[in-house]
């Protein structure tokens, strides 16, 4: 008998997740209308997709899991060694409620992302959650809900796409279909 724990399929019972976009980088700015708002140097640009029943929780988890990703090689060349807070480097977050589309044909629907007026407010407590683990002058930041160009020197290049813990909702009113869920690490 298989014990491993269920996700539920059917989007009722399902909780979309927090996003993030993580890439190791050399350098990293952001502009809006040509001027600069925001730049690091070595560490990582983080693009950064906020859902509409995200929570508390999942901003805990992404802020612990950039912290502390070991994506950086050690002084003897071995991979994956150190981390952004071990190296104390720079980090780049910027909002992409793109992150969250659904292609209806071949137009994107955006109906998962959180609505911008509760996004922004969102969007700032992870900042200052970021910034309150971490050192305040070390978090940049894009200009939200502003055209921006973003500027991303890649370093590796290395990708790493992190999502916020599934959850499921209960709701027995609906039938689902059931899989395996991965296991694994969640902390």
């Amino acid at each position: 008998m298989d014990d491993s724990p269920v996700v539920s399929l059917t989007s009722g019972n399902y909780r979309y997740i927090m996003k993030a976009i993580v890439q190791r980088v050399t350098r990293a700015s952001v502009s809006v209308n040509g001027e600069l708002i925001s730049s690091i140097g070595k560490g990582l640009c983080v693009l950064v997709g906020i859902c509409k029943s995200d929570t508390d929780r999942d901003i805990e988890y992404i802020v612990r899991k950039l912290l502390n990703l070991r994506l950086w090689s050690d002084g003897e060349g071995k991979r994956w060694m150190h981390s952004l807070s071990s190296q104390k480097l720079e980090i780049l977050c910027v909002s992409q409620f793109t992150l969250y589309h659904v292609l209806k044909g071949n137009s994107p629907d955006f109906h998962q992302a959180m609505p911008s007026q509760d996004s922004k407010a969102f969007f700032d407590k992870f900042i200052s959650q970021l910034k309150s683990a971490y050192s305040p002058e070390l978090v940049k930041e894009g200009k939200f809900g502003h055209y921006m160009q973003v500027d991303i020197q890649g370093d590796g290049p290395v990708t790493i796409q992190l999502e916020s813990p599934k959850t499921e909702t209960a709701n027995p009113s609906k039938k689902t279909s059931k899989i395996p869920a991965e296991t694994g690490d969640t902390s």
